[in-house]
């Protein structure tokens, strides 16, 4: 973890965690969330806000460092609406985090 440059800010992961409104994977809204690497730190993943989901516990764990498409079909959740939703996500994220129009970097939060 010490060798990768993480950069998802306390403010960002509020966001990510009201923009999905629970698990990013089975939906639960009850359970406390933790940050989980989309693409998994393992494989070249960062805490970041493009590669950060919200996770319950029993995801995250199940997931582990699993590619998230072969995962959500072993554990036959909706593949398709994990990937659209974090589409959608990730550009309401990144215009919200925008320094201005014209950048193309993320802001500092």
């Amino acid at each position: 973890m010490e060798r990768v440059e993480h950069d998802l800010s306390a403010e960002q992961w509020t966001a990510l965690k009201a923009a999905w409104g629970g698990c990013a994977y089975c939906g639960a809204a009850d359970a406390p969330l933790q940050r989980d690497c989309v693409l998994p730190i393992s494989r070249g993943g960062r805490y970041t806000l493009d590669n950060i989901a919200p996770a319950c516990g029993s995801c995250n764990a199940s997931k582990c460092n699993d590619e998230v498409t072969g995962w959500l079909r072993r554990k036959r959740l909706d593949e398709r609406a994990f990937l659209v939703r974090h589409v959608e996500i990730r550009t309401a994220m990144t215009h919200l985090f925008m320094r201005d129009p014209g950048d193309t970097e993320p802001a500092e939060a």
